[in-house]
């Protein structure tokens, strides 16, 4: 069942900008899972495979707000200490029920006195959403079946929010334009690892892009840079497409709030939300 938990974070100290990366989220991530399942930290911290957890970039919670108001982007980079007490939140999207079980008491007895660690910095948990909010839309869960059974047979338009760095890996090298084959190939081959309702990359015969309206950024740390898109990008269901192949397309179009796409979810690249255009 994927879960898009989002986190209420308030650092007591100044975070130096340099431990706000998705490396050391990452870190901080697994620090949280060994608190309430160690093993499983040691497992995830040691998988060389794809993992079933995603994170974002932690978000300054007005700066977030202004920023999406002008354009369905997050911050995913910080050049400035961030100060003590500045509220901020951070997405963590769990894609195996067997991940969310294991952490199930972690997320229900969250201490709001109890100090994570960032560097140097402290930081607090102080609430968890996992339901959709008005000012908050990355909050959701929802399980395979619903998530397909609710999904569209006849919506054919498709539009997508590219809202941190997204790349994609094709051969040796990485490639930042969200093709269809790019995009939905990789949302189908988490939905088929995770979800016991398999979909086949045929479906993506049926999808055009229609609209982009997209721009290059660079996501860079101490170890690597990546150069990765950010945008509105919209597709179209064309063609005598069965109805349902546009229930798959749709369902893996709502997944994509969970999933994310392309390389480096779990370092705060590739966020994708689908825009409601009614």
């Amino acid at each position: 069942m994927p879960h898009s938990l989002v986190l209420s974070i308030l650092p007591k100290s100044t975070v130096p900008p340099q431990f706000l990366s998705g490396r050391h989220l990452h870190a901080l991530f697994l620090n949280l899972v060994s608190s309430a399942a160690p093993q499983l930290g040691t497992y995830l911290h040691d998988q060389k495979t794809e993992k079933a957890f995603t994170l974002s970039p932690l978000q300054v919670e007005n700066l977030s707000k202004r920023s999406q108001s002008r354009e369905n982007t997050l911050q995913w980079e910080h050049r400035h200490p961030l100060p003590p007490y500045t509220r901020c939140w951070w997405r963590i999207s769990l894609l195996d029920d067997t991940l969310f079980g294991h952490l199930i008491q972690l997320w229900q007895n969250i201490n709001p006195a109890h100090p994570w660690h960032l560097g140097p910095a402290d930081l607090y948990i102080t609430g968890l959403a996992d339901t959709p909010q008005d000012n908050q839309p990355w909050a959701n869960s929802c399980n395979y079946e619903q998530l397909y059974e609710l999904a569209s047979h006849s919506d054919r338009h498709i539009a997508f929010s590219f809202c941190t760095p997204t790349t994609f890996r094709k051969g040796r090298y990485d490639a930042s334009f969200p093709t269809r084959e790019c995009v939905f190939f990789s949302l189908i081959h988490r939905w088929n690892k995770y979800s016991s309702f398999p979909i086949s990359e045929k479906v993506v015969d049926f999808i055009f892009p229609s609209f982009f309206n997209i721009r290059t950024e660079v996501i860079s740390d101490n170890r690597s840079k990546l150069i990765g898109c950010v945008g509105e990008v919209s597709y179209r269901i064309l063609g005598e497409a069965p109805v349902d192949a546009v229930k798959q397309i749709n369902a893996l179009a709502n997944f994509a709030l969970y999933s994310g796409v392309g390389r480096k979810t779990t370092m705060g690249m590739g966020m994708v939300r689908r825009l409601n255009l009614t």
